[in-house]
């Protein structure tokens, strides 16, 4: 360990945000850099437990806790700590293919279960991460390394965001050829098209994308499979394929009004923003603009977040976010959710700094369901009518939600944003290829295996698993790699 008492002796210090008042004036990443000699004393916090919990991913009542790539977390807090950063780097592309997506927007399960979080405050091991790959992108440590050989094995990924690019920075990494087809018209999925600038410029993305098509990989954009090119012509062409298509299909929120117009989908409102920032700095207007308009984000996740920090950007004249979920405790409860399960605690996260910055409160209504919408005479939503809940066990054991009698609240609305989350993946892959489906619809292939009912395809990520974190992805990516290789070859390497 880097100094048996250096959790005893510095205190957890995270990077200062960018003033929230002002960084809601632009599109860039919000989190400062910390300077070298506060990364080393933050590694010395890492006591290099002799059961390092943060590592070892599982998943524990519906909830993740560690590492489910396995990072090597305390051999390079502890390098950090000695100031040998490029043999951190080293270690940290042992078990991650992209440190620089999971040290932006990873929730960082990683630190929920660190031991120091027993007593005390966690080691602060997702910006080490983040600091770790950025250095090496800036001293030009990271550079293309192409295989040595070549198998003469050609492999088709379907998709390009975290578990499809996994996939293929592995497989090209056993020599196989690899090309993967996005439908979009950038690369990056869920990384691109997603996630708001402010949390990953898609710089970062594109020069990992760049990185990878200089090591091999072919990369081929607007191009839907199925549509432009059929299942039974990408069989033929390829020895396998891995579908990583993602958990895309939204959750309908089946409700009176909801045929209102200026009720989106949050996917729709937050891709139109990032598309035309990319493609004009949105000077193309061809976006959803919530200018001067009262939003109401239903759905208390990440997407809804992120939709709440571009409604702001925009220039919204309120934000309110709605979640079914009860605020939680200012302190772990330690009989519910004990350690190493990921601490459910109240936060601020970045884009409700920004609005209570902005309005002066925390914009989050919690246990809270919406009734009903109700429109003007030109069919425009303008106001929402809501009861407060209260979770309870039924007769059958089942937990629902009950209304509270006299709890009724109208919210004045031009727009809304439904962001309660996916019903798993779009289905014309699936009835391409005749692929098994399970009860939740997603592709039918046991984790560890990936192999699909159909002879050469795989599938991994969101469209297997549901959705999920970037980090699981990228170990369902990682690990469909590795079987798909062993079916290709007979036996394989790949971790």
């Amino acid at each position: 360990m880097s100094t048996p008492t250096g959790f005893m002796e510095y205190t957890r210090q995270i990077p200062a945000d960018r003033d929230p008042l002002e960084r809601i004036k632009d599109w860039e990443e919000f989190h400062k850099h910390m300077n070298e000699e506060e990364l080393r004393l933050q590694g010395a916090r890492c006591m290099d437990c002799g059961t390092p919990y943060c590592h070892t991913g599982i998943e524990i009542t519906g909830g993740t806790s560690g590492c489910p790539i396995n990072n090597l977390i305390p051999e390079w807090n502890n390098l950090i700590y000695r100031g040998l950063w490029r043999e951190a780097l080293e270690r940290l592309h042992k078990t991650n293919n992209f440190p620089e997506f999971t040290g932006r927007v990873c929730p960082a399960p990683c630190e929920g279960s660190c031991t120091v979080g027993l007593i005390g405050q966690p080691v602060t091991i997702k910006t080490i991460e983040q600091e770790i790959i950025d250095r090496g992108f800036d001293e030009g440590w990271v550079q293309p390394e192409p295989p040595e050989r070549r198998t003469g094995k050609k492999v088709a990924v379907v998709g390009s965001g975290p578990a499809g690019l996994a996939a293929a920075a592995q497989l090209n990494k056993a020599g196989h050829l690899v090309t993967v087809y996005e439908r979009a018209d950038r690369i990056g999925g869920l990384l691109t098209y997603g996630i708001p600038t402010m949390k990953l410029d898609k710089g970062v993305v594109q020069r990992r994308v760049d990185l990878l098509a200089a090591e091999g990989v072919t990369f081929v954009t607007n191009t839907e499979i199925g549509k432009d090119i059929t299942t039974e012509q990408l069989r033929e062409d390829f020895d396998a394929v891995v579908l990583c298509g993602g958990a895309t299909k939204p959750r309908e929120f089946d409700i009176e009004g909801r045929e209102l117009k200026g009720i989106e989908y949050a996917m729709d409102y937050l891709n139109g923003t990032i598309k035309s920032y990319l493609d004009s700095k949105l000077e193309d207007g061809q976006y959803k603009n919530a200018k001067d308009q009262d939003v109401i984000v239903i759905g208390g996740g990440d997407t809804g977040t992120d939709c709440v920090a571009t409604a702001l950007r925009h220039g919204a004249r309120s934000v309110t976010q709605f979640g079914t979920h009860a605020k939680a405790p200012l302190e772990r409860d330690r009989e519910n959710n004990p350690w190493p399960q990921f601490p459910n605690v109240y936060t601020l996260d970045y884009a409700h700094e920004e609005a209570k910055a902005v309005f002066g409160k925390d914009p989050r209504e919690f246990s809270i369901m919406t009734t009903k919408f109700v429109g003007d005479e030109n069919g425009q939503v303008k106001e929402l009518h809501t009861v407060q809940i209260e979770r309870i066990v039924d007769e059958t054991g089942r937990k629902i939600y009950k209304p509270i009698e006299g709890t009724e609240r109208v919210f004045p609305a031009q727009l809304v944003l439904i962001a309660i989350g996916f019903d798993g993946p779009e289905h014309t892959l699936i009835e391409g290829f005749g692929l098994e489906t399970d009860r939740r619809s997603n592709v039918k292939a046991q984790y560890g295996k990936y192999r699909t009912n159909v002879d050469k395809v795989f599938a991994a990520g969101d469209m297997r698993r549901g959705q999920s974190l970037v980090v699981w992805a990228i170990n369902e990516g990682r690990e469909a790699a590795r079987e798909v290789d062993r079916y290709l070859m007979g036996s394989t390497l790949l971790p």
